[in-house]
């Protein structure tokens, strides 16, 4: 019997195409009912709930009860990190369930990556904030600098606190639309919520699209990207 991960058995767990809807429609980092899930799934309810059992036993999903619902999410940054980079791959090679729109042009652009910016301008951040030595490679990883510190903390984001955390504070996510990385971890999530905190942008409910309003994007670009 072989040792190590199973990754037979994960795979297995994500390569229904009804799972694979439901973590799919789980990236965006909000957490959502039986009832919802089957629907982007686009299954029976009954027929949801034991995919969801699966998902569960086997790590892929948590659940919250509060009072007659029950809310799934993604079990961990980990499992959305897998799912972001199975995306890459599957568009990659053409596998791609809708054909080019309107919507996707916005999914292109901004979108939630779990619970950290993605698409064009979560691009655009990392590789600005790289360029001017906010964040740096350091060995295998990502580190915020002297700068960064600096920079971020006058930005409103307090890196002493993020660094206690036991989240890494930074990696780098490949983005399935860009193709190159973008900010994720504890800093990528907390900058998104600052710009949200800010009125800079907002999500569009019921999508991963985050739009940013003329103003906050000014804003954006004067800050992160000249």
């Amino acid at each position: 019997m072989k040792e190590g991960p199973n990754i037979a058995m994960v795979a297995a767990l994500v390569g229904d195409p009804a799972r694979g809807n439901m973590l799919t429609a789980l990236m965006g980092g909000q957490a959502l009912t039986a009832s919802e899930l089957a629907r982007e799934a686009g299954v029976m309810p009954p027929t949801a709930s034991g995919h969801l059992a699966q998902l569960l036993d086997g790590g892929l999903l948590s659940v919250e009860r509060q009072g007659r619902h029950r809310y799934y999410r993604l079990a961990s940054t980990e499992v959305a990190e897998a799912i972001e980079a199975l995306m890459e791959v599957a568009d990659s090679l053409g596998r791609r369930r809708v054909n080019v729109g309107p919507r996707d042009a916005e999914l292109r652009t901004a979108r939630v990556c779990y619970d950290h910016l993605a698409g064009a301008r979560g691009v655009a951040l990392f590789g600005r904030l790289c360029a001017c030595r906010m964040i740096a490679l350091d060995g295998s990883g990502i580190a915020v600098t002297p700068a960064g510190d600096s920079g971020f903390n006058d930005f409103g984001i307090d890196i002493a606190l993020l660094r206690r955390a036991r989240r890494p504070i930074c990696r780098s996510c490949l983005d399935w639309s860009e193709r190159t990385p973008h900010l994720a971890g504890a800093l990528g999530a907390r900058l998104l919520e600052r710009f949200f905190e800010l009125g800079w942008a907002q999500r569009v409910g019921g999508t991963r699209v985050v739009r940013f309003s003329r103003a906050g994007e000014a804003a954006f670009e004067k800050a992160f990207l000249t």
